[in-house]
């Protein structure tokens, strides 16, 4: 391919990407802007992104066998004609109940983009840097949306709120439409490898991880053990995946082979990548919740989107090019001290601390996160790839369940340590709050004077000047809350470097004994 062709595919797969993950992030990180635009509360407001996500986590499953029976071409068309028709149904949203329908199909419309942005960055590269230079990029593609959509939203929502959103995105929809006709993909040979048994094995998949995404979604909100229906979620999960299974294990041609599944290497980068996807929600989740707990706009966020932005562009160029195999352990050992040294800096938050002073932290985690990911999913595709065809799909399954579910999991956990720690700062802050303390007594009179023109009942006015100490006690307590999030990062980060230094000194320690052992032999 001429280079000029080449930049071509290489700038319409980040476009591609881009626009789809814009489609999920300009909603998810706009909630509490648009809740309003909705007639909608918080919490209601929190069903659009598990809206979005039921279907999403389990689409790419299917997607793999439906492109190779269907063809490449085919297949890109169709996709990309679904995700034009679900953008413009996101402009005639009015309500919450119209949105959560448009948001479900949305997610089922932009799964095919995600694997179209892949493969168009892998079109870019020859063959033998397809698992290098085209991967890396590919995967670095995924880690610009978020960031993006916290850059634009502030101008977009100032213009339209929900409506200004969605045509933005169906204008990116209509200007990648045409991409896909004029720079197609190279057919690869079809064949006919869905079956009916594939069927019945994606229902329960597709049921068994949209219910367990709706559940991680909205069981911190609701709380885990206040609602019925998030047991029964999370019960129907259990079930359907165990079903699943057990089904696929019987069958002759199974859709996904189990068994290869849950061998030492497969688990072992099941964990990694699980593992790289909890840390990094240090910043896609727990560092976006302070910055709105401490009161801050989407406008005063926007300098330090741009700082993790770039990190994470400079970050993942290098690691593309300097990718190679036997390189992985190097790759791993820097991303994790980076996320590291960004958790721990993080922990030392108090009230005043602004993006200004989360700079540095911030650029560390997102430089770590796109080192992370390229490495271990070169492994994995390597793997699959030896095995055949067949194994894509299986390998597919790894993927989306550590990082799709993954990032809900992440999300899920650490809000819901966030919860359990500010209730628990607060009763001991509150412990310290007596009226018959004078310092506590001279507090509640300076912050109760701002209402002393308005208000000449003394009573009423210490009440007031008591509900400003109560917020300030609160917010005292989010803050020492999210340290202690902060502190839980880094504590896991450490951990896993450990364990990676570890298991590096056990294989080299099992080489030089087998080296010793043998050249007595050779001698």
């Amino acid at each position: 391919m001429p280079v000029w062709k080449a930049v071509l595919y290489g700038l319409s797969a980040t476009m591609i990407s881009i626009t789809q993950g814009l489609g999920l992030n300009l909603a998810f990180v706009n909630l509490t802007q648009v809740q309003g635009s909705l007639a909608a509360t918080s919490t209601e407001a929190a069903w659009l992104a598990a809206a979005y996500m039921a279907p999403n986590v389990s689409m790419s499953i299917a997607l793999v066998k439906i492109r190779t029976q269907f063809g490449l071409r085919r297949f890109a068309e169709v996709g990309i004609v679904v995700f034009v028709i679900a953008s413009f149904l996101n402009l005639f949203v009015s309500d919450l109940h119209s949105a959560l329908v448009v948001r479900f199909v949305s997610g089922m419309a932009a799964a095919p983009l995600s694997t179209l942005g892949f493969l168009y960055m892998l079109e870019a590269f020859p063959p033998d840097k397809r698992l290098s230079l085209g991967l890396g990029f590919a995967l670095l593609n995924l880690q610009i949306p978020m960031p993006l959509a916290r850059l634009v939203s502030p101008y977009l929502l100032d213009i339209g709120q929900w409506r200004e959103l969605y045509t933005f995105e169906t204008g990116l929809a209509l200007a990648i439409l045409p991409i896909i006709y004029l720079l197609p993909l190279t057919p690869v040979p079809r064949a006919k490898v869905i079956q009916f048994g594939d069927v019945g094995t994606y229902l329960l998949i597709a049921i068994g991880f949209g219910a367990l995404a709706v559940a991680l979604s909205l069981g911190r909100l609701y709380w885990w053990l206040e609602e019925p229906w998030i047991g029964v979620l999370l019960a129907v999960a259990v079930v359907t995946l165990t079903v699943a299974v057990v089904a696929e294990l019987h069958r002759k041609t199974p859709m996904i082979d189990v068994r290869w599944l849950v061998g030492r290497e497969n688990l072992q980068l099941a964990g990694v990548l699980l593992t790289f996807r909890l840390l990094i929600a240090e910043q896609s989740s727990v560092a976006t919740s302070f910055y709105q707990v401490m009161g801050l706009q989407p406008d005063q966020t926007v300098p330090i989107y741009l700082v993790i932005l770039a990190a994470a562009v400079v970050s993942g160029t290098i690691c593309a090019f300097v990718m190679k195999p036997g390189r992985e352990p190097a790759l791993h050992i820097i991303a994790l001290v980076l996320i590291a040294g960004g958790a721990y800096i993080d922990s030392q938050a108090t009230n005043l601390t602004r993006p200004e002073q989360m700079y540095l932290s911030q650029a560390m985690i997102a430089a770590g996160g796109a080192l992370f990911l390229p490495p271990s999913m070169a492994v994995g595709l390597k793997a699959a790839f030896a095995k055949g065809q067949s194994y894509i799909i299986s390998f597919f399954v790894i993927f989306v369940g550590t990082q799709s579910m993954g990032g809900l999991l992440g999300s899920a956990l650490f809000g819901t340590f966030v919860t359990w720690r500010e209730k628990f700062h607060s009763n001991i802050l509150s412990e310290h709050i007596v009226a018959t303390n004078p310092y506590v007594a001279q507090r509640i009179g300076q912050l109760s004077a701002a209402y002393g023109k308005v208000l000449t009942d003394k009573t009423l006015l210490n009440a007031e000047g008591a509900v400003l100490l109560g917020q300030q006690v609160t917010r005292e307590a989010n803050v020492l809350a999210y340290n202690d999030a902060f502190r839980l990062i880094f504590v896991l980060a450490v951990g896993a470097l450990v364990i990676l230094l570890t298991h590096l000194a056990y294989i080299h320690r099992a080489r030089l004994f087998s080296r010793i052992s043998v050249s007595p032999v050779s001698a």
